[in-house]
């Protein structure tokens, strides 16, 4: 299926309907993987939250690199979606402090619960689609 067409009055590709609800139904999906890996979990009475990552974290090193490899996932899907290298470069940037730091024990997990670097990679795609998260809870 084909997400862009020529527009021959302004010479130049324009996006139809199907690549938008297509972009807006990848966005949504990695918006529930960047929810479950890092604010999935709420304590009561604050406002402190934290995801599966800060829980696989606790796992020496498997841990980091399950966090990792499902961080990777969130990068594919915006490299498949055309977000510019330097901010693909700027996500894996993030994945890695996130690993690398996350891998020291006691210390890393503490970092995991704070750093939320897939919801950083996140907010990444969204601003460059110019997407709010209101926008994606909204039913359309």
């Amino acid at each position: 299926m084909a997400t862009k067409t020529w527009d021959a009055a302004s010479e130049r590709f324009t996006e139809t309907d199907a690549g938008r609800i297509d972009r807006l139904r990848r966005l949504r999906r990695i918006h529930g993987v960047a929810r479950m890996m890092d604010t999935a979990i709420g304590i009561p009475g604050t406002r402190f939250r934290f995801g599966a990552d800060s829980i696989m974290g606790l796992v020496p090193l498997v841990g980091d690199a399950g966090g990792a490899l499902i961080g990777l996932y969130i990068v594919n899907e915006a490299r498949r979606m055309g977000v510019p290298n330097d901010k693909l470069a700027k996500m894996i940037g993030n994945l890695a402090v996130n690993s690398v730091v996350g891998s020291v024990p006691l210390a890393g997990d503490l970092f995991d619960v704070f750093f939320k670097s897939h919801r950083r990679n996140l907010n990444i795609v969204l601003d460059h689609f110019g997407v709010t998260a209101d926008d994606l809870r909204a039913k359309r």
